[in-house]
């Protein structure tokens, strides 16, 4: 790839970013429907809840730790977030003790 092609590449990719960005705010200038508001409400919670889904999908119950650790860390995120109602604390919290399981005890 040219050096004219490296740039070319980088402005398209910044000029979609900005785009995808402002857009709602052009798009919804007198307020959004009423259907984007309940989706702004209810996808957090559902995208978080596909993660979790996603991550345990490949726990082996029946070998090793016997999901220990993936256990622990999903009570450690619930445990904070109920704690503090921060999500960031919360997952950094769930990934950090299920990073120090994995590799110091099991």
């Amino acid at each position: 790839m040219t050096t004219f092609q490296q740039v070319l590449t980088v402005l398209i990719a910044g000029a979609a970013t900005v785009l995808t960005r402002f857009l709602p705010f052009f798009a919804f200038r007198n307020g959004a429907p009423r259907y984007i508001r309940y989706l702004g409400n209810v996808l957090p919670g559902a995208i978080f809840g596909m993660l979790v889904v996603y991550c345990l999908k490949d726990v082996d119950v029946l070998a090793g730790a016997h999901g220990a650790p993936e256990a622990l860390g999903i009570l450690v995120t619930g445990g904070v977030y109920l704690w503090r109602r921060d999500m960031l604390w919360a997952i950094l919290a769930g990934t950090l003790s299920y990073m120090l399981l994995v590799n110091l005890v099991w």
